[in-house]
């Protein structure tokens, strides 16, 4: 399932992130690369752990924790720090897919990468290029959003990063461990649950919102892993 969830965060809090990292030491972005996606990626990184990583990364876990649209997409047990990268001047991420588990730096928890999350914060007005482009069983996606938004896609998809030809691409990267393993399982669990919830607007009180409640939760405790 790919799923746009918009407006993760305001103008005023894109502001505030893009103040914070412009302030920031970048590195090269193949310090976080595997040995393959290393020969494809070019592009600069802030270093994990880096104070304006934790800063900007807390504001937006704490904002994706109280989105509603997220949580019920991505059904989260685990989610890795985001991390912060920036091209300009013609990089690109070449064709890859992402490392299967990530291990959280200075701990010893590793999250298993069933997601992948794109959150862009810088709008296409500012870059030429530098769409993402998600190749899965339905075709291939060009994503390119407005700065607040995020995208969500299964990490077994092979993807990449079109060269950006003018001004700077900058977004937030990071991945999610679902309670629920299996894409397939996890989207017929979000239809169900918005199919739901718009019953509960269009029909508050209809006899079928809740044996139809029991299937999505007697579903979700077949399927979860935790």
């Amino acid at each position: 399932m790919l799923l746009t969830v918009s407006d993760v965060l305001n103008p005023d809090q894109v502001a505030k992130a893009r103040q914070v990292l412009d302030a920031a030491d970048w590195v090269d972005g193949r310090v976080t690369a595997g040995p393959q996606s290393a020969q494809a990626k070019d592009n600069a990184q802030i270093p994990e752990g880096h104070p304006a990583a934790r800063e900007v990364g807390g504001m937006i876990l704490d904002l994706l924790g109280r989105n509603a649209l997220f949580l019920a997409a991505a059904l989260p047990l685990r989610v890795f720090p985001p991390l912060f990268n920036r091209y300009s001047g013609g990089q690109s991420f070449g064709t890859h897919v992402d490392n299967a588990i990530r291990q959280i730096p200075g701990t010893p928890h590793r999250v298993r990468t069933d997601i992948s999350a794109t959150l862009f914060l810088a709008g296409p007005e500012d870059y030429d290029g530098g769409e993402l482009v998600v190749q899965d069983t339905y075709g291939t996606h060009n994503v390119k959003l407005r700065a607040g938004s995020l995208v969500l896609y299964p990490a077994t998809s092979l993807h990449h990063v079109t060269p950006v030809t003018r001004g700077t691409r900058l977004c937030s990267f990071f991945w999610i461990q679902s309670m629920i393993r299996d894409d397939g399982q996890r989207s017929l669990l979000f239809d169900l649950d918005v199919g739901i919830q718009r019953l509960n607007r269009e029909l508050p009180g209809h006899g079928s919102i809740v044996p139809f409640t029991g299937v999505y939760h007697n579903l979700l405790r077949q399927w979860a892993e935790m």
